[in-house]
C-alpha cells in the first residue's frame, strides 16, 4: 500500500535556479622550450598547448538566483 500512497501525493513544482560557480580544476598543458625557466614563463603567459581538460578539484557557489520556469 505505500506505493499507492506515494502515487497519490502531489509532485512538487520544480523551480529554475541560475548560479555563478567558480570551478578549479587541473589541466594538462605542454610547451617546447630550451629549459624549465623558459617553459614556466611560456605557460605563465598562456602560451602552450592544451592537452586535456583534467579533473575538477573544487567548486564554490558564488551567487544563486531564482528564475521563472
Amino acid at each position: 500500500m505505500p506505493a499507492l500512497v506515494r502515487k497519490l501525493e502531489p509532485t512538487p513544482k520544480l523551480k529554475t535556479f541560475h548560479a555563478t560557480v567558480l570551478v578549479t580544476r587541473t589541466e594538462e598543458w605542454w610547451v617546447e622550450a630550451e629549459n624549465a625557466e623558459e617553459a614556466r614563463a611560456l605557460l605563465a603567459a598562456g602560451d602552450g598547448h592544451h592537452a586535456t581538460v583534467g579533473q575538477r578539484l573544487h567548486v564554490e557557489l558564488d551567487t544563486l538566483v531564482e528564475g521563472d520556469a
